[in-house]
């Protein structure tokens, strides 16, 4: 089973806000998910996001790739930078 960390839409038409998730690839975009881990709205000025990063750094352990709107969220909020710094330690 591969997994993704991707958005996932919520709210009313011409209203959106995403719930930031863990989902098989096989499931649709805003179907079935394992769990969600933050959100992000686009609505607010500024733009609000909040990422459970010990969820999100677990699953990118376990081999979770993160989409492409998934992954700038994930930059924005320093989680990706996290990630990159820890594997490199790793390495060393």
């Amino acid at each position: 089973m591969s997994v993704k960390i991707r958005l996932m839409r919520r709210g009313a038409k011409g209203q959106p806000f995403y719930r930031l998730v863990i989902a098989d690839t096989r499931s649709p975009r805003s179907g079935k998910y394992i769990e969600a881990v933050g959100f992000y709205n686009p609505r607010t000025e500024p733009s609000t996001m909040k990422v459970n990063e010990e969820k999100v750094l677990a699953w990118l352990r376990k081999g979770a790739r993160p989409s492409d709107a998934a992954r700038v969220v994930l930059e924005k909020t320093g989680v990706l930078q996290r990630w990159e710094e820890s594997r490199a330690k790793a390495v060393r």
